[in-house]
């Protein structure tokens, strides 16, 4: 009996051979190891680190390689620029709701009132003095200078996302723009982000190891026991932060876009075990790519707004600012006012701008916005600075389900969405994703692009044009 392709993609994997139930697996395993041994586990912090470093080393080419695609597949460079500007109004919007989500919350329990914590009996030595200083001498308009880099190649070196996208994003109008002198060097990108992609693959493969020793690692050096000192606080960012995602995100995603933000989990599953046993969203950028295409959104929608979102986005951080921010001040015994909170949301929507990519960027961002305001004392941050590493997962994983978002958001508003293959996808009619090659989802896309041509060529050759072919004007 013959089947077709889309037949044979929809053949899953049996559920002991998915990639996030080897995932999950590892990470309880690496939170038993941490808590019964906790000297052994904090030994296994090389193995999480490694695999993480194996994967920052990709997501520059990738970034770069997908979005000078991304471009060159666009009929119209003005649809690049539109599509920037969208992307860049729903982020901005999106960190002020989820910055005010934060100050509502942490108003409304108030969870600091009553630690009375003296600021000049804080130590603030270690990383944490390391993190405070920087984040004194940070300015907020630094995110906006620091996009151009020294050098062609010192972003991917650095492993700066907004850097890349600069250069990818320059390369990729320079190629457009040359014609078909480029046109050898775009095939060729094609080709090797194939490669890269298969690289990538190679490398997931290892994400169990990852997690187990960055979760190992974890548990054995800060033990359970930090997570009773300030639950409450651990709790109360959980819990605003898993209702921003399912009331707000989920609902601009049920009304604008017409898709379930339930089933959007379903379909990401791989990439929330990974950002679980990780706490960085890093890892998941290439497959929040790779699947956006799968399900329907334009290469040239998924280059630009994913890795943008990975600097820009950062719902998951906007709600820890505003919520760490109002509660060492609420500790420190630091009255605020009404406007000097919405002072304080003001300066957090610059500063939060440069918590992405940088270690220790959250206590950075935190310390530049207390600094910039100056009423409540910067040594503050030492109050949670035991639990921060238990905040990070829910973090990175807000930050993560913002872009995918975003990344549907802005690609129904861009009409460069197809819903329908979208609905089937996220409904388990169309396949696994990560059992299809790379070349077949490129191909599809290429596909969905040259139907966009088509159409757009016909649209022009039927409209009354005063050219004549050869381009010479006509007279009238």
């Amino acid at each position: 009996m013959t089947h077709t392709p889309g037949q044979e993609r929809a053949v899953a994997k049996p559920w002991y051979r998915q990639l996030y139930v080897h995932v999950l697996a590892a990470i309880v395993i690496g939170i038993v190891l941490g808590w019964r041994w906790p000297d052994l586990a904090t030994s296994m912090e090389p193995i999480g680190t490694t695999f993480i470093t194996a994967m920052k080393m990709l997501i520059g080419p990738i970034v770069f390689l997908t979005v000078i695609g991304g471009i060159a597949g666009v009929t119209d460079l003005k649809k690049v620029g539109r599509t920037g500007i969208k992307a860049l109004t729903y982020f901005q919007i999106g960190t002020i709701v989820a910055l005010l989500t934060g100050l509502v919350a942490i108003n409304l329990f108030r969870l600091g009132d009553g630690v009375h914590a003296d600021p000049s009996t804080l130590d603030t030595s270690g990383d944490a003095g390391q993190y405070i200083e920087r984040g004194q001498h940070q300015h907020w308009w630094e995110f906006l200078t620091g996009i151009v880099p020294n050098s062609v190649v010192g972003p991917f070196v650095e492993g700066d996302i907004l850097q890349v996208i600069f250069l990818a994003v320059v390369f990729g109008i320079a190629l457009k723009m040359v014609g078909k002198a480029g046109e050898p060097i775009i095939a060729s990108v094609g080709r090797l982000t194939e490669v890269v992609f298969k690289v990538l693959s190679f490398v997931m493969k290892a994400a169990p190891l990852g997690a187990f020793g960055a979760m190992s690692y974890a548990i054995g050096k800060f033990g359970l026991s930090t997570l009773t000192s300030l639950g409450s606080l651990i709790l109360l960012f959980y819990v605003t932060s898993a209702l921003f995602v399912v009331v707000v995100l989920g609902g601009v995603l049920a009304v604008y876009v017409r898709l379930n933000i339930f089933r959007l989990f379903r379909y990401f599953k791989e990439e929330f075990f990974l950002i679980l046993g990780t706490s960085t969203a890093e890892p998941a950028l290439p497959g929040l790519m790779r699947k956006m295409q799968f399900m329907g959104v334009e290469r040239s929608t998924v280059g630009l707004v994913v890795p943008t979102g990975y600097s820009f986005n950062l719902d998951g951080a906007a709600i820890y600012l505003s919520l760490a921010t109002l509660y060492i001040a609420q500790a420190t015994d630091t009255p605020l006012s009404v406007t000097q909170q919405l002072g304080l949301l003001a300066v957090m929507l610059l500063t939060s701008k440069g918590a992405a990519g940088v270690a220790g960027g959250g206590f950075i961002a935190l310390t530049a916005t207390l600094s910039t305001v100056g009423h409540v004392p910067a040594a503050g941050i030492m109050l949670v600075f035991g639990i921060d590493k238990f905040m990070s997962e829910c973090r990175a994983l807000v930050n993560f389900f913002g872009n995918a978002v975003a990344t549907l958001f802005v690609a129904r508003w861009e009409n460069g969405l197809d819903l329908a293959r979208a609905r089937a996808v996220l409904a388990g009619e169309a396949g696994d994703p990560s059992s299809v090659p790379e070349t077949e989802v490129e191909a599809e896309a290429e596909k969905r692009a040259g139907t966009e041509k088509g159409a757009e060529a016909d649209r022009r050759a039927a409209m009354p044009s005063a050219y004549s072919p050869s381009g010479a004007r006509t007279p009238r």
